[in-house]
């Protein structure tokens, strides 16, 4: 579908009009050099530990100065909302663990930053980024949170979002909650981040953490990863627990990696994938071995469906993602025009489930996880962002919380009509249907568009966007660093049927160590013109 303003895709044309960086940022230029380690992923990280240059707490440290540094200080990013203050404590516990001999597994110590609308009973909140829930601390972890403590994984702290996962306004700027402010482009500071994964994927560029998690109803994985220069997971629906998730719609709603590599989201996938009880789509998870799928040689023989109805937006991302198949050709794959079919027709149905499910989804959240928060319902966060609209709604109002509190319940006909159509149209006649008929391993397309210029006045102004295919199918996406428009990161996308993230990965594997596109960005102020 083209893209709408409930989520946070692609980029304006006139992103184009730039031709190059205004330069370093002046406090990075004055700084000591970059700290390899922390731009270096989980294999190197722990590496480093198991020969004793590294400790878990001293690589919490790092990253955490290098939040003050550029995300609160400098370049001011504002994509980490709030750091774990138990952090440095959960560092040390892993460092006990592995003197004597107690391994968790990969993530073993590494540094992991989670979007805030996924709960963590700690000392940090969970909001959403809204200031209705600003304190609010859960009662209990998140599935995926649960297991990534299993896993070893230190977490670090929350990153800022589009507030309500964008599921706000009409007119909203990706990136802006009421907590946490604007996030802000490392690529140029003036651009957006798209979202509503924002701030992870700012934060990711900008090497303030070895891991993120973020969440995607439609293209707020694969968006900000695009446009911030990194690799995004969005899985099948059902293989990660939604459980302690804040919702915007349990038919498309999942979390998912962010990482500056495809090995690292693979191994950050793994630990965060399985079946939940209290999640029912779960229990027909089909995990895979994708730390196995990490073969270069992935490519060879795989027939890819180039999706041809997703170019024309911006004809500079085109030129880029061109020379990007032709490199997919060199290694191996046999590259097939095709066109996605109907993706017309789920415009405004796909619109219609989320409207229909947003409300009851959430107050089914806050009752089960923050009980004691002072908003029990829809009707009580929109009444709050109008009591406290100087805070709340500086830019922009709250249409989408008035039209979900308006809808009504899961058993009416016009939302069962509406998931019907989504399913018919983007899975049997859609992604299945092309897959099918061309015998394809996987559909490659541009994800969207260059970053715009962030905009109070407009809103967010979009470009194409590859999401949402396999968003309202429920199936995988991932979304690789494809190179630069003038500057500004593109990616390139790779999307299959049900339960195919193993494969997926590893073709992006393969055209990532073949290609290498990925640039750590300078921080400039804008871009010249």
């Amino acid at each position: 579908m083209k893209r709408r303003e409930f989520v946070q895709l692609g980029a304006a044309l006139g992103a184009t009009a730039a031709v190059g960086a205004a330069g370093i940022h002046p406090a990075l230029a004055a700084a000591p050099a970059n700290d390899a380690i922390l731009e270096a992923g989980v294999q190197a990280q722990q590496e480093a530990m198991r020969s004793g240059k590294l400790t878990a707490q001293e690589l919490a440290k790092r990253y955490l100065a290098r939040i003050e540094s550029i995300d609160r200080a400098g370049p001011r990013l504002r994509s980490v909302i709030e750091t774990n203050p138990d952090a440095l404590a959960i560092a040390a516990e892993r460092d006990r663990e592995r003197k004597v001999g107690k391994l968790r597994g990969p993530l073993h110590g590494i540094p992991v930053l989670l979007k805030d609308n996924i709960a963590t009973a700690d000392r940090m909140s969970t909001t959403a980024g809204s200031l209705a829930l600003d304190g609010v601390r859960a009662q209990k972890d998140a599935h995926i949170v649960a297991l990534l403590r299993e896993a070893g994984a230190v977490i670090l702290g929350k990153t800022n979002l589009s507030e309500w996962a964008n599921m706000r306004s009409t007119r909203s700027s990706s990136g802006w909650s009421g907590r946490g402010g604007q996030t802000r482009n490392p690529y140029a500071l003036d651009r957006n981040t798209s979202g509503s994964s924002s701030g992870s994927g700012a934060a990711m560029a900008a090497s303030l953490a070895t891991l993120a998690v973020g969440t995607e109803t439609d293209g707020s994985i694969v968006s900000p990863a695009s446009t911030c220069g990194i690799v995004g997971i969005k899985p099948t629906l059902g293989l990660v627990s939604r459980s302690g998730i804040i919702p915007i719609a349990h038919s498309q709603d999942t979390a998912g990696p962010m990482t500056r590599t495809v090995a690292d989201a693979a191994l950050l996938l793994a630990a965060m994938s399985g079946a939940d009880a209290r999640d029912g789509a779960t229990k027909d998870a089909r995990v895979a071995d994708y730390a196995a799928a990490l073969r270069s040689d992935s490519l060879r023989g795989k027939r890819l469906g180039v999706a041809r109805n997703f170019f024309g937006s911006n004809e500079l991302v085109d030129a880029v993602i061109e020379k990007e198949l032709a490199l997919l050709a060199a290694q191996g794959a046999i590259l097939v025009d095709v066109e996605v079919p109907n993706t017309d027709k789920y415009n405004d149905s796909e619109l219609a489930v989320l409207l229909h499910e947003f409300r009851p989804d959430l107050e089914a959240w806050l009752a089960a996880y923050a009980p004691h928060a002072p908003v029990k319902s829809m009707a009580d966060v929109i009444a709050f962002n109008v009591k406290h609209a100087a805070q709340e709604m500086p830019h922009f109002g709250q249409e989408h919380l008035i039209a979900a509190q308006a809808k009504p319940g899961l058993e009416a006909r016009e939302y069962k009509e509406a998931l019907a159509n989504n399913l018919r149209y983007s899975r049997e006649e859609g992604i299945d249907k092309v897959m099918r008929e061309h015998k394809l391993d996987a559909l490659v397309a541009p994800t969207g568009g260059p970053a715009w210029l962030t905009d109070y006045v407009n809103g967010d102004h979009y470009g194409g966007s590859f999401s949402s295919p396999a968003a309202v199918a429920g199936y995988p996406h991932v979304t690789v660093p494809a190179g630069q428009v003038r500057g500004l990161p593109v990616g390139l996308s790779f999307v299959g049927g049900a339960w195919s993230e193993a494969a997926l990965i590893g073709m992006a594997y393969a055209y990532e160590q073949a290609s290498r596109r990925r640039r750590a960005p300078t921080y400039p102020a804008t871009l010249t013109l």
